[in-house]
């Protein structure tokens, strides 16, 4: 047992000897491996990074909630014929959806400014231009229970009934314009209009480099008598009374707006419907494709590395024939050459495997540190490149090994 653990390190030096004294052309030959397995690590981690960051964001909204919208939430391009002539929905479908559907537990509605137009937001000197201008109403924290007031108050049902210019900053917003005193009470300009500030909300930070705090709510009704609001972009939420029953409230919604829009029997819905559960579906499939792209890649450049791997591997079996030669002349077994091929090749793709996860791993730092795309290197895409490398090497190398390990010894000593 001694004697072949000792003839087994004695192979594997061999190996690496050789190995060593063709640095460059080993170089070239793990390059393809190295590709193949940075492209999977890096992808893999931002894909990764981006599920997380998608998850958290959508089971934060709450996993129950029940979106309605005029257009699908999904399409690519322009919206079609049929979505440009639907009716808009309306603040008085998410109030009737309120009334008259017993298993809906809190409806909501919000709705923007339009983006097309700017509206500045001032304290005293303090401006700000990038601010989003949301129309609220009271139900919209029952609704998204991630925004909660940091300070102050919410809306109120009276807010919402009376018109009043009341207004809540996000974070960052109120950061900007309040940076050394608190902001409740104060009065602020949104334009030309004086809004009296009740309530802060928490920081939520950013998603995909865009800023979730950077904004001002206002009563819906407000917002929609004194701005320009984007109609199309008009959303209703709501929530059912019973967890687990989406299906059914999603029924009782669809039967009152489809009664209200006057959509005919038979005829498909004139808004879109859907959960979380949807958008999450919609994302894997998105996910689904990238992986699939992603594979094809990285099995070109496995596949390019494991023909240059075999091709230099038989290149050195016809330079070291005289070597194989005398080693099988002096006791070597056709085994022991096989071993030592092969070991060659897998310590190359080894290596090459190594090399691509250390590169890809400093691709996905690099992307999460310069870029508003989250990464985030799973231990199981670490596993999987280095194992694939080296099966790579493996495979590709037992053709040039058998070759190695049959040579006649007679015809390799004469060779010259």
């Amino acid at each position: 047992m001694k004697l072949r653990s000792g003839i087994l390190g004695e192979i594997v030096n061999m190996a690496l000897d050789s190995l060593k004294t063709h640095k460059l052309r080993s170089f070239l030959t793990l390059l393809g491996i190295m590709i193949g397995v940075m492209t999977v690590i890096a992808m893999v981690s931002i894909i990764q990074g981006l599920n997380r960051a998608v998850l958290t964001e959508l089971e934060s909204a709450g996993s129950d909630l029940i979106l309605i919208q005029k257009y699908d939430p999904v399409r690519m391009g322009h919206p079609s014929e049929e979505e440009r002539k639907r009716k808009d929905l309306t603040y008085e479908d998410a109030l009737a959806i309120e009334k008259e559907c017993s298993l809906v537990k809190a409806v909501t509605a919000d709705v923007i400014v339009d983006v097309f137009q700017t509206v500045p937001i001032k304290y005293q000197n303090i401006k700000s231009e990038d601010a989003f201008i949301i129309g609220l109403d009271a139900n919209f924290p029952q609704v998204y229970s991630i925004y909660l007031p940091k300070e102050g108050r919410f809306l109120l049902e009276s807010d919402i009934t009376h018109n009043n210019r009341v207004a809540l900053l996000g974070y960052e917003l109120a950061e900007t314009l309040f940076p050394h005193t608190s902001p409740l009470e104060k009065d602020i300009r949104i334009g030309s209009e004086k809004f009296t500030v009740v309530g802060v909300l928490n920081k939520r930070g950013q998603m995909f480099g865009q800023s979730r705090d950077n904004f001002v709510g206002i009563p819906i009704t407000t917002l929609m008598k004194y701005y320009p609001w984007d109609r199309d972009e008009l959303e209703i939420a709501a929530v059912p009374t019973k967890h687990g029953h989406i299906q059914e409230t999603m029924d009782q919604i669809i039967n009152v707006l489809r009664k209200r829009r006057n959509v005919g029997f038979g005829k498909p819905n004139d808004f879109a419907i859907f959960t979380q559960d949807t958008l999450l579906d919609l994302y894997n499939q998105l996910t689904g494709a990238v992986y699939l792209v992603m594979i094809i890649i990285s099995s070109i450049g496995l596949l390019v590395g494991g023909i240059g791997v075999m091709n230099i591997m038989l290149v050195s079996v016809k330079e070291r024939t005289r070597e194989i030669g005398i080693r099988k002349a002096i006791g070597a077994r056709g085994g022991d050459i096989l071993k030592q091929f092969l070991i060659e090749a897998i310590f190359l793709t080894g290596v090459g495997g190594i090399l691509g996860i250390i590169i890809g791993y400093a691709i996905a730092f690099l992307v999460k540190a310069a870029t508003p795309l989250p990464a985030s290197v799973s231990p199981w895409s670490v596993a999987v490149g280095f194992l694939v490398s080296v099966s790579v090497g493996l495979f590709f190398g037992i053709f040039p090994a058998q070759k190695a390990a049959r040579l006649d010894p007679i015809v390799s000593l004469r060779y010259e």
